[in-house]
């Protein structure tokens, strides 16, 4: 029965990580506002989120992973070279599953989405100010640019802050109906009717 049980798990853990991978995808397609040299405005990270928090660190973070293979490949990535592909897709979205770190606990959705968006735009501050560095303008938001990690900040903050806030208001809004989802209570035999 326990090994039943498991492997029952494991698949419904695979196939809800495809469609959450999926969804994220579609998602990346809407653009609320896109930057001239990558990044945007939408909600591509919030199926991560929730599935990061349902299922652990682990599986978040291959799903991540998996989705930043999704951004590069069918979304037009922009990238420098090997490095800004490694540090813009395949790590700064593998690190949106952090917020697995958080799993099970009343705040999880919350405290892992801003985790996740933090681990996110930390990635793409560093490839920004080194690997982007040469591509810094004059003037950015009308401030003068000295330096590629004022810069890097400014650039990455403005579209990573929002897609955070946007992410936390969905989930604040949903959190009635979805609480029993953010602290995964559905995964549990008993809530199947399994011994």
């Amino acid at each position: 029965m326990k090994t039943t049980f498991s492997s029952h798990r494991q698949v419904r853990m695979i196939c809800e990580g495809a469609v959450m991978v999926a969804a994220a995808q579609v998602l990346g397609y809407i653009k609320l506002w896109e930057m001239p040299w990558g990044g945007s405005i939408c909600l591509s990270m919030l199926p991560i989120f929730l599935f990061a928090v349902r299922w652990g660190l682990g599986p978040g973070l291959i799903s991540g992973f998996a989705l930043g293979i999704l951004q590069f490949t069918l979304d037009g990535g922009f990238a420098l070279g090997w490095q800004s592909i490694i540090g813009d897709y395949l790590v700064a979205y593998t690190v949106v599953g952090l917020a697995g770190l958080f799993r099970g606990k009343g705040w999880s959705i919350y405290a892992g989405t801003a985790a996740g968006s933090l681990a996110r735009f930390l990635v793409h501050y560093v490839v920004g100010a080194t690997i982007w560095a040469e591509y810094m303008p004059e003037t950015f938001f009308g401030m003068t640019m000295t330096t590629p990690w004022f810069y890097s900040m400014l650039y990455n903050g403005f579209y990573m802050a929002i897609d955070m806030a946007l992410c936390l208001l969905v989930f604040a809004l949903a959190a009635k109906p979805m609480k029993k989802y953010y602290l995964g209570q559905d995964l549990a035999p008993a809530a199947r009717g399994e011994a």
